[in-house]
């Protein structure tokens, strides 16, 4: 039996050892194209790069395009009779850096680096501009070892629009642990914020190789058996946005030596014609070889440039709120447009000259006595006769009203690190009150949209979308067209219904008609060719002034931009958010402003004089 195990063991170590002898003698006698491409003194082998995708505006207006950069790589064994001198004044460095790099390379091999070949190009000195190539290119053959690689970096046709767009840079050591495509190597480029982290995948297309043949002196003498082996590199794909790229311009003349934002929405389709975060940078800082010096520059910034305000600040919404408020009161049936309540302000405090408002008019003079009362009419429906369970049990449905509106989540733009905001809930109030027992009493402030409400600017926008569209939305996305297909991700084209009934929103379309014609708006955000429908806002911000508020739409029928603005601050929402928001509206619809003391008061800035 053993003697029969022995014998089968026998013939697969011999059959094995024949199947590697007959493997090695195609691969070494008959196939001779890997012993030639071993052969690294005579054949390079150069990545190809693909061009990363063009990004346009809704108009075809380009905004960021591909620019050739060169790579410095190095063959660690190749190179002989270094002059450190003249290395130095052909490629324009320093001695003590060429000597730091040379350093990091004997390191790497005496630890015996995975990273490090003696035989495989590694990057010497990366983001070489046009400049720098043409002064070296000549020169190139006076240091064996070292030659080009070019690749692209981007450009931009616009100084603005820096947080939507987003930077590319070197893939990080941690990036690449984590990469489970396998798609990225070592000095790949990759988006990591903005529209080119988003859509990376459609952007970065798909890396080429070409193998070069050298003669003794490392110079370049063509294809390897006539690009026989050589694979081309796949552009990526092109994307068109639905920013107008004029009205992004205007917002950020407009929000310029101020913080805040803008965003301006199609409601039609959810397109975002502008986002708008201030304070910003300048895009074109973060490519080039000064990327890393800049980007500490403007990531140490005490003003946060880096922060994209329309997604990421929390804000509370304020009186721009008491519209969603009307919108659930009227769907539970506690009020009809017709109710009338006092302004009764030893409830709590009120502004303007008015006494005893339907909901039209509690909407147009933003009457915090008349929304505490419908909050509590809401939440105290007397279902269960105990005033900390009907709050319980009115605040829950509350919430889910609110929530169809898009507020307390995410909406989900095709942009990294969007915040959600918060609408608070019976088990938000149960961990505030450490499951002490709580009642309207003690939340009265959410009804006019302070308290513990908090909102982010696109919401807000999407919220004056939603009205603009009697109960609908879509999802906002930046890009509206991707590659050939120029279709969108499918997820945009959905729409989003509110639990409110349609019929409602005239009710509100009407009281955001009447802010702008005759309450709080009309002394800036009226236009005289066309009908606005627009809510003020001033939030608070103890100890410092109120941060200024505006949402607005327009035309009221058939509307084709909902803008909201946060500047902050600034003081009442009439003056500076009513003022940019109007004056964005008109950009986008007429092409210019025909009010120039409005543009000129807003670049003044003096919103508290």
């Amino acid at each position: 039996m053993n003697e029969g195990r022995r014998e089968i063991l026998q013939i697969v170590f011999v059959l094995t050892g024949l199947i590697f002898l007959i493997k090695l003698f195609f691969i070494q006698v008959l196939d001779n194209k890997y012993a030639e491409l071993a052969d690294s003194n005579a054949i390079l082998r150069q990545v190809e790069y693909p061009f990363r995708g063009l990004i346009t505006d809704r108009n075809g207006k380009l905004i960021v395009y591909n620019t050739p950069e060169y790579d410095l790589m190095v063959i660690y064994k190749d190179v002989k009779d270094f002059d450190t001198t003249r290395f130095c004044n052909v490629f324009g460095v320093e001695r003590e850096e060429v000597r730091k790099k040379f350093k990091r390379l004997q390191d790497m091999k005496r630890r015996k680096d995975k990273d490090f070949s003696p035989v495989k190009p590694m990057l010497f000195i990366d983001q070489l501009s046009n400049e720098d190539f043409a002064k070296a290119q000549d020169h190139l053959d006076e240091f064996p070892g070292f030659y080009i690689e070019a690749r692209t970096t981007r450009a931009y046709t616009t100084h603005g629009m820096a947080n939507a767009l987003g930077y590319v840079s070197e893939i990080s050591k941690g990036q690449l642990e984590n990469d489970k495509s396998g798609i990225y190597k070592q000095g790949d480029y990759i988006g990591q914020s903005g529209i080119e982290a988003f859509y990376e995948e459609q952007l970065r297309g798909k890396r080429g190789i070409r193998f070069k043949l050298r003669n003794v002196k490392g110079i370049e003498k063509g294809s390897f058996k006539a690009g026989e082996y050589d694979t081309l590199s796949i552009p990526g794909q092109d994307l068109v946005t639905g920013i107008d790229l004029d009205l992004q311009m205007y917002g950020e003349m407009l929000m310029k030596g101020k913080a805040g934002s803008i965003a301006a929405i199609e409601p039609s389709t959810g397109e975002v014609l502008a986002l708008v975060s201030g304070p910003s940078y300048d895009p074109t800082l973060l490519t080039g070889k000064n990327y890393s010096s800049n980007f500490q520059l403007i990531s140490t910034d005490t003003m946060k440039p880096l922060f994209n305000r329309p997604l990421m600040a929390q804000y509370r919404p304020g009186s721009i709120f008491k519209i969603a408020q009307a919108m659930t009161a009227l769907q539970e049936g506690v009020i009809t447009p017709d109710t009338r309540i006092r302004c009764d302000r030893s409830v709590i405090n009120c502004h303007g000259a008015h006494t005893n408002e339907d909901l039209r008019g509690a909407i147009t003079n933003s009457c915090n006595p008349y929304f505490h009362n419908v909050l509590r009419r809401m939440l105290n429906k007397g279902v269960t006769n105990d005033p900390f369970s009907d709050t319980r049990v009115g605040l829950a449905e509350w919430n889910k009203h609110i929530n169809s509106f898009g507020f307390g989540q995410p909406l989900g733009i095709d942009l990294p690190n969007e915040k959600g905001g918060l609408i608070p809930t019976p088990e938000y109030y149960d961990r505030a009150y450490r499951n002490r027992p709580w009642k309207f009493s003690n939340i009265y402030s959410i009804a006019i949209g302070e308290g513990e409400n908090l909102v982010v600017p696109l919401q807000m926008a999407n919220f004056a979308a939603t009205v603009a569209n009697r109960g609908f939305y879509y999802t906002p996305h930046i890009v509206k067209a991707i590659g050939k297909d120029k279709k969108p991700l499918p997820q945009y084209s959905v729409r989003h219904y509110t639990t409110i009934d349609s019929t409602y929103f005239k009710v509100a379309v009407d009281a955001m008609q009447n802010v702008v014609e005759a309450g709080t708006g009309q002394y800036r955000a009226k236009l005289a060719d066309i009908i606005v429908c627009g809510k003020t806002g001033s939030v608070q911000n103890e100890p410092r002034p109120d941060h200024s508020v505006f949402i607005a739409f327009a035309p009221r029928d058939n509307p084709k931009i909902a803008v909201a603005v946060y500047v902050e601050f600034s003081g009442q929402g009439a003056r500076a958010a009513a003022s940019i928001a109007s004056l964005m509206i008109e950009k986008y619809l007429f092409g210019k402003t025909k009010r120039p003391y409005v543009e000129d008061y807003v670049l003044a800035g003096k919103f508290l004089d």
